[in-house]
């Protein structure tokens, strides 16, 4: 959809400088503009100087739609799972008298849960995230590790949703499965222990 994008934005705007724009390897927008021509949905004429000009076609135009509704459409489905697992999360801390929390995990997630948290009166004291940066998320301050925070805190929420396996580990290891939530949207189950292992 973000190429689809680009192309109706500028289309003439050279492969190298899509690429940029897009963040992506250069021969990966060129395979993408072939199959984008091959169903159709770009043309292609050349312009001055050996270069060539996208333009979106019809069915471009109409695919585009598509897949913008279908990723609003995702978007908010996200949007309403993550509020109701965060919700859930918070209950389940709250029961615990877990009050102050550090989410796990710069994300969307996070951004969902940081507003979550708020209606459900728990407070969110940090995030960590090791590539997050300095910059403060969603007015919280974002560290590198657990050991960087600054405030006590109770517990942790995973959030991060792509290393999530990982982090949760990371966060059980540190603190113990007891002070370790997680958003059921995550997917992550604890990791049964063999038979005979300490």
């Amino acid at each position: 959809m973000s190429l689809l994008n680009s192309v109706e934005s500028d289309g003439a705007r050279s492969q190298r400088h899509l690429a940029a724009e897009l963040g992506i390897a250069l021969g990966l927008v060129n395979a993408y503009l072939k199959r984008c021509v091959r169903k159709g949905l770009v043309k292609v004429s050349q312009a001055p100087a050996r270069r060539y000009a996208y333009y979106l076609t019809p069915h471009g135009f109409t695919e585009k739609s598509r897949l913008t509704v279908e990723y609003l459409s995702s978007s908010f489905s996200f949007f309403r799972q993550a509020k109701a697992d965060c919700a859930d999360v918070f209950e389940a801390a709250k029961i615990r008298n877990f009050q102050n929390l550090v989410l796990a995990g710069k994300s969307d997630l996070a951004e969902v849960a940081i507003i979550s948290a708020v209606e459900c009166g728990v407070s969110v004291v940090a995030v960590v995230d090791a590539e997050g940066g300095d910059t403060p998320f969603v007015g919280k301050n974002v560290v590198s590790t657990f050991a960087d925070v600054a405030s006590p805190f109770d517990a942790v929420v995973v959030t991060d949703v792509r290393h999530a396996r990982v982090t949760f580990d990371e966060a059980v290891k540190l603190y113990g499965p007891q002070n370790v939530l997680v958003p059921k949207l995550l997917g992550l189950r604890p990791v049964a222990r063999r038979r005979g292992a300490q």
